[in-house]
């Protein structure tokens, strides 16, 4: 209970004592990612975006692996000279590797040479094909060229969960007394799990770091069995002060740790951990949109931190909750990542709390009859329609604007019509306190139904109802849109308008025609046009039990 508050996160706070850092390897590992090869502009955009982050070391490439990969990692390690973040290049233990690596980082403020070899048998025998006297050779000579740079190295006994943990231990001690910086003990197929990975890091900790105290321990989980974070986040328990990952959890497979869950659990349960880093979390919601924006991998909805769904609330009851305290249901701040607000999704779950809330968003006031009027048929709606937008609240709200007292309602209607077949309409209405039900034919569906409501009222033919104009439009997009049906009656001098909306054209019709009618045959004040044609655009409406905009409480 002790991280029910929310973290500060500022930019000009200070660096905490107990320090975890941050490496990120979006532009690197990231990049492996199937499908996704960013430019040399591509990853000096998203390397800006990173040292707006404030990340503590940007792996930039692998600058063996392609010309342009080169190109890439010496042009983001002149491009953030001045901002004191580390700049990384991949290398793999060989001398070519790492003068590679070198000339491409040389520029940088803060060079980093980050060299790896297998450790685990099963890459040592089928893709290494060396001995494990072979690969402590390796290890230990090329950290020791690596070093002679004058660069920070960084040593990685790659698949080292998979591998014999006493032989993993022999390749650190080798590497640290050439001169490692770092040493990396990566996940890297996602096999381990928090607790096996725990005791392998304590293991080798306790030897090494007696006799290399300056020496930092870093961790690099892949996500292959969902434990990427997990096992991050156990790492920082045991001491661990480097953590890699990527905006976003992108890499190979299954993808690294996500950057953004682990600052996010950092900064949330910071009384646990005791530990802190350096992000501005403010920048998170940017960097995941710039990156999925560059590579083109979308960010599934349900993601943490970063998903559209992150700080959305359906449940009428979770609505409820978050609307009377943010902490009942949000553990963080949406504007702590970056975002503007929470968003209260209106569906058939939601309650009237968050209903009225969103229409004072809006900057509607209703009474309270009148809201439980276009409550019920929000309801009605979003039985109809999964995703209710701004724009459906909108067409909802504009048609309660216009409706006036109903001395006639319709209750169903059926229609047949079709290839071949006779437009036929059955309609059922109340008219006060009784209901009428007629069926016409007509030269359409739309025709039929208008031709029965005008019988069932008893206008027939000879009273001279007369449908002056009629149109039909979609308000909102998509395959559920809602239609808008306008249309203005005449009958004996007067003329009345009338307008529906609904996800069923025909139904959107009905309710435009029944509405003219009660302004025709109903009170004056029923049947004002300035009213209806204003609708809720044109300002408030003074009279009692209309609706008002502009007057939402604060």
């Amino acid at each position: 209970m002790a991280d029910i508050g929310r973290p500060v996160t500022t930019t000009d706070q200070p660096k905490p004592a107990k320090q975890v850092e941050i490496f990120d390897t979006t532009l690197r590992d990231g990049e492996q990612t199937p499908g996704v090869g960013l430019s040399v502009r591509e990853k000096l955009e998203i390397a800006e975006q990173l040292v707006r982050l404030r990340v503590d070391i940007i792996e930039a490439g692998f600058p063996i692996s392609s010309p342009g990969d080169f190109e890439a990692v010496r042009a983001v390690s002149r491009a953030v000279q001045g901002s004191g973040v580390t700049v990384c290049g991949l290398a793999r233990t060989r001398q070519e590797d790492i003068d590679r690596s070198w000339e491409a980082i040389r520029d940088s403020e803060r060079p980093r040479i980050h060299i790896f070899i297998a450790t685990s048998p099963v890459h040592m025998k089928h893709k290494l094909r060396l001995t494990e006297d072979e690969v402590l050779q390796a290890a230990e000579d090329m950290t020791r060229y690596a070093a002679s740079t004058g660069a920070e190295v960084e040593f990685s006994a790659e698949d080292a969960t998979r591998s014999e943990p006493e032989f993993v231990r022999q390749v650190f001690r080798r590497a640290a007394a050439a001169g490692a910086h770092v040493l990396n003990v990566p996940d890297t197929v996602g096999y381990t799990t928090p607790a096996e990975y725990k005791t392998l890091l304590e293991f080798l900790m306790a030897d090494i770091m007696p006799a290399h105290p300056k020496v930092k321990f870093s961790v690099h989980c892949h996500n292959d069995l969902g434990l990427a974070v997990a096992n991050s986040m156990t790492a920082v328990t045991v001491g661990v002060t480097q953590i890699e990952c990527t905006i976003n959890g992108l890499g190979e497979r299954a993808g690294n740790t996500s950057m953004e869950e682990v600052v996010m659990g950092l900064y949330t349960r910071r009384s646990y951990y005791q530990t802190n880093c350096c992000i501005d979390t403010r920048q998170i919601a940017r960097s995941s949109r710039l990156v999925t924006t560059l590579t083109g991998i979308p960010v599934q909805p349900n993601k943490a931190i970063v998903g559209t769904n992150a700080f959305a609330h359906q449940s009428g009851i979770h609505q409820d909750g978050v609307l009377k305290q943010p902490l009942t249901y949000e553990i963080m701040r949406p504007e702590d990542v970056g975002l503007a607000g929470s968003a209260l999704v209106l569906g058939k779950l939601s309650g009237r709390h968050a209903f009225r809330q969103r229409l004072a968003e809006m900057g509607y006031t209703l009474t309270p009859a009148r809201l439980d009027r276009v409550f019920a048929r929000f309801k009605e709606l979003a039985d109809r329609k999964r995703d209710i937008t701004q724009r459906d609240l909108e067409a909802l709200l504009e048609d309660e604007v216009v409706d006036g007292p109903e001395t006639i309602s319709l209750e169903s209607f059926h229609v047949v019509a079709g290839n071949g077949a006779i437009p036929t309409a059955t309609v059922r209405v109340r008219v006060g306190s009784e209901t009428k039900q007629e069926a016409c034919l007509g030269t359409g569906p739309v025709d039929a139904v208008f031709r029965a409501l005008a019988r069932a009222i008893g206008l027939g033919d000879e009273a001279g109802l007369k449908l002056a104009d009629y149109s039909l439009k979609a308000v909102t997009s998509g395959e559920d849109a809602l239609g808008e049906a306008t249309l203005r009656l005449e009958m004996g001098g007067r003329t009345a308008l009338g307008r529906g909306v609904s996800t069923d054209v025909i139904e959107a019709s009905a309710l435009a025609y029944v509405k003219a009618l009660n302004r025709l045959l109903g009170s004056a004040e029923s049947s004002r046009p300035t009213a209806a044609e204003g609708g809720a655009s044109g300002g408030a409406v003074s009279d009692a039990g209309r609706l008002e905009r502009g007057t939402a409480p604060e």
